[in-house]
């Protein structure tokens, strides 16, 4: 499923953000998930419910601010952004991510971290409890916004 087609690298060009190609209806979409490498095939493996958008990161530095922008007004809908990492929140690409997600996003979406906590060791030691973790991070991926009514007005502007 990573291996590109070779109408891809003969015609077609290296994307920092890849949108999700399996979304119906745009208008639907509320969560807007970003994340990167192996965790996006473990998203997208078992489907998605409609409300959420999976979108890929293929460049982290330089931060690909207009294309983050880009892809979240393609979702005139959406009321939360969340990345979503399978490293500890101390050691993978969240700390970098999140005040530039911000900024690309603007002020008036929320913006959650979806994955390990804080941790001494990027390893879980156990396979079951490794699983047990990927297993809860994609279900958490997937939570409908909680956001209880708060719709604030979308700033393009701002951006």
């Amino acid at each position: 499923a990573a291996a590109s087609k070779l109408q891809e690298l003969t015609e077609g060009g290296f994307r920092r953000v890849i949108d999700d190609p399996h979304v119906e209806r745009r208008d639907d979409v509320t969560r807007l998930v970003f994340t990167t490498g192996k965790l996006y095939y473990e998203l997208v493996a078992e489907g998605r419910p409609n409300h959420v958008a999976v979108a890929r990161v293929e460049e982290l530095y330089p931060w690909p601010h207009e294309e983050v922008s880009r892809t979240v007004d393609m979702y005139p809908n959406v009321v939360e952004i969340v990345w979503a990492q399978e490293e500890p929140k101390n050691m993978g690409a969240w700390s970098f991510v999140a005040p530039r997600l911000r900024a690309s996003a603007g002020n008036a979406l929320i913006i959650r971290y979806v994955g390990r906590p804080e941790r001494g060791s990027p390893a879980e030691g156990h396979f079951a409890s490794h699983q047990a973790e990927q297993a809860r991070i994609v279900s958490e991926a997937w939570a409908a916004p909680n956001v209880a009514g708060l719709r604030a007005p979308r700033m393009g502007a701002a951006r």
